[in-house]
Order: C-alpha cells, then sequence, then structure tokens
C-alpha cells in the first residue's frame, strides 16, 4: 500500500483515518453537508489531494483536518493519525463539551445501595412539597 499516491472517495477517507466508525455514516453526513471544504459541502464521492482541508461535523466533535496522504483500508488508529493534520483552531475544542451527556432520570446509580433513612424522608420531603 502506498500511502502517498493515488486518489481516494472522501467517504472512505473519513472512514479509513477513524473519523467515522462506518463508511455509511461517512456517506450520510457527506450528504448531509456536514462535510465542508472551502465553505462548501462536498459530496461523498469528491476525490480527494493531497493538502486538501475539510470540515468535518461528527457526532461528538468538529474537526478541521489536512489531508498528509492516502489510505486504501481501514488500519488501527495509530497508523491513521500519520495520514491527516489536525488543525482544529483550540478555541472549539475548548468549546465542545467531550463529556457523555449526563441525565438525572431519578434513579440512583447502580451499586450505590438503598437510601438511608434520613435520605428517604429528604427525599419524600422533596417530592410531596
Amino acid at each position: 500500500m502506498n500511502a502517498t499516491s493515488g486518489k481516494i472517495r472522501i467517504d472512505k477517507y473519513l472512514w479509513s483515518i477513524r473519523i467515522f466508525k462506518t463508511r455509511s455514516q461517512a456517506t450520510e453526513a457527506c450528504s448531509k453537508g456536514n462535510i465542508k471544504m472551502n465553505g462548501q459541502s462536498v459530496k461523498a464521492s469528491k476525490m480527494i489531494e493531497l493538502n486538501d482541508q475539510y470540515e468535518i461535523k461528527a457526532s461528538n466533535r468538529k474537526w478541521v483536518i489536512k489531508v498528509t496522504g492516502f489510505l486504501q483500508q481501514r488500519v488501527q488508529y495509530a497508523e491513521a493519525v500519520q495520514f491527516y493534520l489536525d488543525i482544529t483552531p483550540v478555541v472549539e475544542k475548548k468549546d465542545l463539551s467531550y463529556q457523555a451527556p449526563v441525565f438525572h432520570t431519578g434513579k440512583r446509580l447502580s451499586k450505590m445501595g438503598r437510601p438511608t433513612k434520613k435520605e428517604r424522608r429528604g427525599l419524600d420531603d422533596f417530592f410531596n412539597s
């Protein structure tokens, strides 16, 4: 596999460098307009070239990457990061929360045990007032 020659579709490239978990997710992101080059949405069939810059809006993160090489197949993460340069502005990295959202359903966390009598009284007062 020669990593610096040949051309590859943008959806296959994003899948191979592990931005998206599946190729169909990468294709869907292109069709929704989440992949942009120079502010313009790109189609999944667009052939990438070296030094192209893309803005990618994935489910949990926003990326700005520069293509530094081509991958014809998916490889492990340690290898994949060598084929792009992450040039996402620091401000955008800080703005995004990389933590899972917290939803309070009113249930106690697993393996926390039963509430004490004092905690139960506090809960009863809270819910009945």
